[in-house]
């Protein structure tokens, strides 16, 4: 089976827990551990021994029997097939409070994703950079993607121009939108879009709080 199947085949649900794996065995790597077990991931992350195993037989990594897997080939086979071992060119519309704290995170670059340029509409931030990252405006968008091909838009506009921002990427040539605003963007058959609202978070944050208040 091609790695393009076994991703086809994924459940969603699998595919977000697994780079909760990740993190926890590359903590085991830094304290000097070679292998752990389905048990002992199972533990950290709150779910069931079965699910560990069945969730990792999805990356054809085999473990021992009362060994466990060898952490060193855990994390670069994880890494592969979560994409995290390529590079990924993004660009970022919105350099406001969010889109300046994600230029500013540099361990997306450790997880796959380079943002190699940001763009707003303020023609103060024009010739700015943000963590050596350029910002340009908007409308200069066509021309330097020709020169750069980035596949991954990220959007951190207010609501109102997020469907302008996400048609701008799309008739680019953009394969892949990550999307931080509430509103849901309508883009063509073919194109990825993930969305991450952070006040859909912040909802069911609140909710589960106030349920613990007996609110």
């Amino acid at each position: 089976m091609t790695g393009n199947e076994q991703r086809a085949r994924i459940p969603e649900p699998t595919l977000r827990r697994l780079p909760w794996y990740l993190a926890f065995v590359k903590l085991l790597k830094g304290e000097g551990e070679t292998y752990v077990s389905s048990t002992q991931i199972a533990k950290e992350i709150s779910v069931d021994p079965s699910q560990v195993s069945k969730d990792l037989s999805f990356v054809n990594l085999a473990g021992k029997t009362r060994v466990g897997y060898e952490i060193g080939s855990l994390i670069s086979v994880l890494e592969d097939f979560l994409g995290f071992s390529k590079r990924h060119k993004a660009v970022l519309f919105g350099v406001g409070s969010l889109g300046a704290a994600l230029l500013q995170d540099s361990g997306l670059k450790q997880y796959g994703l380079e943002i190699i340029a940001g763009f707003d509409i303020r023609p103060e931030l024009d010739g700015t950079q943000v963590n050596d990252i350029p910002v340009y405006l908007n409308g200069d968008f066509p021309h330097l993607h020709a020169r750069h091909q980035a596949t991954i838009g990220v959007i951190t506009v207010p609501v109102d121009q997020a469907q302008a921002v996400a048609d701008l990427l799309v008739s680019e040539g953009v394969r892949a939108l990550w999307n931080f605003t509430p509103f849901r963007i309508r883009v063509p058959e073919g194109v990825v879009v993930q969305n991450t609202s952070i006040y859909a978070h912040l909802a069911v944050m609140f909710n589960r709080l106030s349920l613990l208040d007996g609110e």
